[in-house]
């Protein structure tokens, strides 16, 4: 069964400690969709821990729905929760973090990804993440890869077999979250919005079904 995200960006007025502010905290201030719609177990996991079949240190897992989350995430968390048993694993993580985070990092023992694109169309792809050994998946369907005959050494590279193109390289932070994943328009809203709000006071509130 897949898995989809759900989840807004919050922002936390300027005023709001101030004895006059009465209204709330912290309000929605966009839909993740339609700035993010995809379905990357990869990101999932690397941010959340969710669906983490690469082994990541996710950069903000299982820290449930924020203390003084607004009106509107929560009712539609629990609303959906209500409908939905499969809603899990609501999570936040602010602009100030995704800013510092180290997009170079990689998920430990993790030696690069194998990547099949079939034809001339880049978004149909399979990834097969690779340790100390080529990957069984891959090498049933393809062969071993023209590196070596082990990932220990090998040098990453691209080559082609028929209409297929392949290229193993590094498995970064940056190759599931960095241009071209679709999450650069989030990050992209967010650095905009902490000019006005600070980079604390931006966050992505999420949760999966």
């Amino acid at each position: 069964m897949s898995t989809d995200i759900y989840g807004c960006i919050e922002v936390r007025h300027p005023c709001a400690d101030e004895d006059w502010y009465e209204w709330e905290p912290w309000q929605r201030a966009m839909d993740l969709s339609p700035l993010y719609s995809g379905q990357d177990y990869a990101a999932f996991g690397c941010f959340f821990g969710v669906r983490d079949y690469a082994g990541w240190e996710p950069l903000a897992a299982g820290r449930g729905l924020p203390a003084d989350a607004s009106t509107a995430i929560r009712e539609e968390f629990e609303q959906a929760k209500a409908l939905d048993a499969a809603v899990n694993s609501p999570t936040w993580v602010s602009w100030e973090e995704l800013d510092q985070a180290d997009l170079g990092l990689s998920p430990e023992g993790v030696r690069g990804v194998l990547i099949a694109r079939e034809g001339d169309t880049p978004s149909i792809e399979a990834r097969y993440v690779v340790r100390d050994q080529w990957p069984t998946e891959f090498v049933e369907r393809h062969g071993a890869p023209p590196l070596g005959v082990s990932p220990l050494g090998a040098p990453y590279g691209e080559w082609a077999s028929g209409a297929t193109r392949f290229c193993y390289q590094r498995f970064t932070r940056r190759d599931v979250l960095g241009p071209g994943t679709g999450w650069e328009h989030v990050f992209a809203v967010m650095r905009a919005l902490a000019g006005r709000f600070g980079g604390s006071g931006v966050r992505l509130v999420v949760y999966f079904d």
